[in-house]
């Protein structure tokens, strides 16, 4: 049996979130047509004025409604830290895990030249514009520890290697919990090569 016009755009415009399969879309809908309809309205109202309000921060380029996001305005960060991230999801894991307490810098990606994605689409002039003002003495990088944030990391630290600023990158290894003989090799190579003295 075929939806009605109508019903099936709803159900492929649902697929177009991560993760979401036809089946789940289809169930999507139908929820929404069948039993919620008020929470299908306010939905779309509040998607139509964050798609049409919601940009980027002028400062640590984050997704906020305001010119300059709530943590650049905050004057409780430390000024001399400056952590880059790939996206404003990382931004929100590192902060939900607490303990650091400067600034951000989110790309919004990573380097892929097969995908058109270069240093202007991630904003990495504004970075080195940020990082000649003097104030950034140490620069992390958290980009994921992939193939490409691998490279994007090597990229960021290369095109400012003349400035005098400490960069360091985020730890890799063994997790909290976990054992040894199920940790994949390039893991535990990574946590060997990374070994820290005991105090």
């Amino acid at each position: 049996m075929a939806f009605s016009p109508l019903v099936d755009q709803l159900i492929t415009a649902l697929r177009c979130l991560p993760g979401v399969g036809p089946k789940s879309a289809q169930r999507m809908a139908l929820h929404l047509l069948e039993r919620n309809r008020e929470g299908g309205f306010r939905l779309s109202q509040i998607l139509d004025q964050a798609l049409e309000q919601v940009g980027q921060c002028q400062s640590c380029r984050t997704l906020t409604e305001e010119p300059i996001c709530g943590l650049c305005r905050s004057e409780r960060r430390d000024n001399s830290l400056l952590c880059v991230v790939e996206t404003p999801a990382d931004q929100i894991a590192m902060e939900q895990a607490g303990g650091f307490n400067g600034r951000y810098f989110v790309l919004t990606g990573h380097l892929s030249p097969i995908d058109g994605i270069g240093p202007d689409s991630l904003g990495l002039p504004l970075l080195a514009e940020r990082l000649s003002q003097g104030v950034v003495q140490e620069l992390i990088l958290a980009t994921n520890p992939t193939v490409e944030g691998e490279a994007t990391a090597h990229y960021i630290a290369d095109m400012i290697e003349h400035l005098p600023i400490k960069v360091t990158r985020l730890a890799h290894g063994i997790p909290i919990g976990g054992e040894l003989e199920y940790i994949d090799g390039g893991t535990l190579s990574r946590a060997l090569a990374g070994r820290l003295p005991m105090v």
